[in-house]
């Protein structure tokens, strides 16, 4: 277990907005989640589990134990009859993430390129971007319980995915409620990428794209280089002009 003390977190939020941790743990695995709890003085502290830093807006400094999520790996780890299932740690950036499946020859995640944060975010928002969420993709996750230390892992059902929602962002109502905003720190989170790959374009810049290209039927990598373009030409660069990304949500009607 890795504790720092009084550590600037400008460098670790998107935003570049100043603030200090008391007491900030780089979390490689679930042994240093266990170290925490079993600390004498750390595992009496409120915790603040921080990814990315693409999704907060810091209003001071951070008076909870910091629990910087820094699992890493990346891997191949089995497949079905219609999937390959690929597996990252919560600490991987997610746009290196998506960019290594593609080298892999294992497409599928392109719509989803250079959105910021971490592997371990991605459930915890559905993130979704071109006309595909995470949830389309999603296999099953790994978290460990705040509270227990116990490790459990998660299928699609249980996370209750959403529009830019999930399980991970709302809290328990009801004994028994599967709530698990701040409770829980994602580990690992495993992909199922389809072996019959099939283009998913229906989206104006994605179609505008197409007919100046002349390119009737793009590759993944084609529309992975398409979708980074036009983000980029969109949002500006954090590490340039700090942002967040696209952090609005479209409204939901009714028919």
């Amino acid at each position: 277990m890795i504790v720092e003390r009084n550590v600037p977190l400008q460098p670790l939020n998107s935003f570049g907005i100043a603030a200090r941790a008391a007491v900030l743990v780089r979390v490689r695995g679930e042994a240093d989640v266990r170290a925490v709890r079993a600390d004498a003085e750390l595992g009496a502290q409120p915790t603040f589990v921080l990814g990315g830093g693409s999704n907060i807006v810091l209003t001071g400094d951070v008076k909870p134990v910091v629990l910087k999520v820094e699992v890493p790996g990346r891997r191949v780890v089995g497949e079905t009859a219609r999937h390959v299932i690929v597996e990252a740690g919560a600490g991987e950036n997610w746009h290196d993430f998506v960019t290594w499946t593609l080298d892999q020859g294992l497409p599928g995640l392109e719509n989803l390129a250079l959105i910021p944060g971490t592997v371990g975010a991605s459930p915890v928002q559905n993130i979704g971007a071109y006309g595909v969420e995470l949830q389309d993709r999603f296999h099953e996750l790994d978290a460990i319980d705040l509270l227990t230390g116990e490790v459990f892992t998660l299928g699609a059902a249980q996370c209750g995915f959403g529009y830019r929602d999930s399980v991970f962002k709302r809290a328990a109502a009801a004994p028994g409620d599967l709530g698990l905003a701040g409770r829980a720190l994602i580990l690992r989170v495993r992909f199922a990428l389809p072996k019959d790959w099939q283009p998913v374009l229906g989206y104006l810049d994605i179609e505008r794209r197409m007919e100046e290209e002349g390119v009737a039927h793009p590759s993944a990598r084609q529309l992975y280089d398409w979708i980074v373009a036009i983000r980029r030409a969109k949002l500006p660069d954090p590490a340039v002009i700090g942002n967040a990304g696209s952090f609005f949500k479209n409204p939901t009607v009714t028919p």
